[in-house]
């Protein structure tokens, strides 16, 4: 690989596991994430999802974090509409206090739940158009330029936590340009706007303090086992995986209603998040990584392998290193 590899781990609650189970996965990926090369791993708040474990990202980035040495650790994103700046930057000063030179703060602009759990998080549905104020009101308070006078966030005043914008729509593009951010496109689950998300980012890109160059991270599904024929396989579990976990809520079916649901409307547009993914043996996906990279003008890629089993997602990860030359073969 010419551009760095980087990971997005869900913290997966697996059938029959409990969030400890799944934290102490995350513990062990990462530390041989660090060994493998990656350059950084990020997670992703979500709430009210039973098969979903980082709900409370920075507590997890605090207890991954302190179990590894040098992997840069981050999130992938805070939803920020969740939260007051300050309270984030309070959190990632802390972070980035305990842990110098490894905390990255990547921000999203939708809820990361529905609508009952925005209301039990208490937030305002309309909390999401202060977004682009709410980022620079973060960032001033972690620069130690705090935008309301007599307000500091201690911890996080004067640490200047890297930002990050996440989205899948022209919307995120456009911000991160104006504000000379870092942009990363969530192409690992909505894949329909990110030639032209990346293009328009690239066009209106304005150098910042924090940055110079436009920076493109670009989500990206892999599936990589010693064979072909078994990456095939994985995959077509994790199709099945993953349509009866959000279509079927978790139910159990046959495998004939299954099929029934791989095919019904909601099914395909299910798979049709799938769309990038790189599925095969370490050289096909290799392959794979590169044509995407190209296409998608990405200067990091940042992995996201739903490989079922704990043995199949490590392993996965464990190939790409080799074959991308993080490791030697």
């Amino acid at each position: 690989m010419t551009v760095p590899l980087s990971i997005l781990d869900l913290a997966h609650i697996g059938k029959g596991e409990t969030a400890r189970d799944s934290f102490a996965a995350s513990v062990r990926m990462a530390q041989l994430a660090e060994e493998w090369g990656y350059r950084r791993i990020w997670y992703a708040e979500h709430h009210n999802m039973p098969s979903i474990a980082s709900s409370a990202t920075s507590v997890l980035i605090a207890h991954i974090a302190a179990h590894t040495s040098s992997i840069r650790l981050g999130a992938g994103g805070i939803m920020l509409p969740n939260h007051s700046p300050l309270t984030i930057a309070e959190q990632f000063g802390t972070l980035a206090s305990l842990h110098p030179g490894r905390i990255d703060l990547g921000l999203g602009r939708a809820p990361g739940s529905d609508q009952n759990t925005l209301r039990a998080l208490r937030r305002d549905p309309s909390s999401a158009d202060s977004f682009p104020q709410d980022v620079l009101e973060l960032q001033a308070y972690l620069r130690g330029q705090s935008r309301i006078p007599g307000v500091d966030a201690i911890p996080g005043k004067g640490t200047d936590v890297p930002l990050y914008i996440l989205g899948s729509s022209l919307f995120g593009a456009k911000l991160a340009a104006l504000l000379g951010l870092p942009y990363g496109f969530a192409s690992h689950f909505a894949p329909q706007a990110l030639e032209d998300a990346v293009a328009l980012y690239r066009r209106e890109f304005q150098p910042s303090e924090q940055l110079a160059e436009p920076y493109v991270i670009a989500g990206v599904g892999v599936i990589a086992a010693d064979t072909t024929e078994k990456a095939r396989d994985l995959f077509e579990a994790t199709k099945r995986n993953r349509v009866v976990q959000m279509v079927g809520r978790g139910r159990s079916f046959t495998d004939e209603e299954v099929e029934l649901l791989l095919d019904s409307p909601a099914g395909r547009q299910v798979m049709q998040m799938l769309h990038y993914t790189a599925v095969g043996n370490p050289t096909e996906v290799r392959e794979y990584l590169d044509a995407f990279t190209e296409r998608a003008q990405a200067d990091e890629l940042i992995v996201v392998s739903s490989a079922p089993g704990r043995t199949a997602w490590l392993r996965s990860l464990e190939l790409l290193a080799e074959v991308s030359g993080l490791v030697p073969a």
